[in-house]
C-alpha cells in the first residue's frame, strides 16, 4: 500500500503538491504511487530556476529501469528552486519521495489551482487505494 500523506495536495497524473514557508511557494515531486510504479529511478530532467511554467505542462522527465515518464506542473508558475541532489541521486525518489526525493520548489500564480486539486483521500480513491 502506498504512502498518502495528509495535507499535501495530488494530481491524476501522480505529483504532489506540499506547502512551504512561503504561502506561495509550494515543494512538488512525485508521490510513493508513482515511484513504485516506475521502479528504479536512473535520471531525472528537471527545468531550471526562473523557468514558467502552466498548469499541467510537462516541466521535465523521469527515467526509470522500466519507462521514461513526463513531469507535469500540477499549477502554473516559476520555479524558484530544483532539487540538484537528484543529478548525482535521482534515487531519492524512490527512497524518500516526499522528503530528499522532491524536484521542484514551484511559486503559485494561482492559489485557486492549488484548491483545485485532490486531497489525500481523493487521490487514495483515483488510484483504487
Amino acid at each position: 500500500m502506498s504512502q498518502i500523506p495528509e495535507g499535501l495536495s495530488y494530481t491524476e497524473e501522480h505529483e504532489y503538491l506540499q506547502e512551504t514557508d512561503d504561502p506561495s511557494v509550494f515543494t512538488v515531486g512525485i508521490t510513493d504511487y508513482a515511484q513504485g510504479e516506475l521502479g528504479d529511478v536512473v535520471y531525472v530532467e528537471l527545468p531550471e530556476p526562473g523557468d514558467f511554467f502552466q498548469s499541467m505542462e510537462i516541466f521535465g522527465t523521469i527515467e526509470a529501469v522500466k519507462a521514461v515518464s513526463d513531469l507535469y506542473s500540477p499549477v502554473g508558475g516559476e520555479i524558484v528552486e530544483v532539487n540538484e541532489e537528484l543529478e548525482d541521486d535521482p534515487a531519492l525518489v524512490n527512497t524518500d519521495p516526499y522528503g530528499e526525493g522532491w524536484m521542484i520548489r514551484l511559486r503559485v500564480d494561482d492559489p485557486l489551482e492549488v484548491e483545485a486539486l485532490l486531497d489525500a483521500s481523493g487521490y487514495a480513491d483515483h488510484i483504487g487505494e
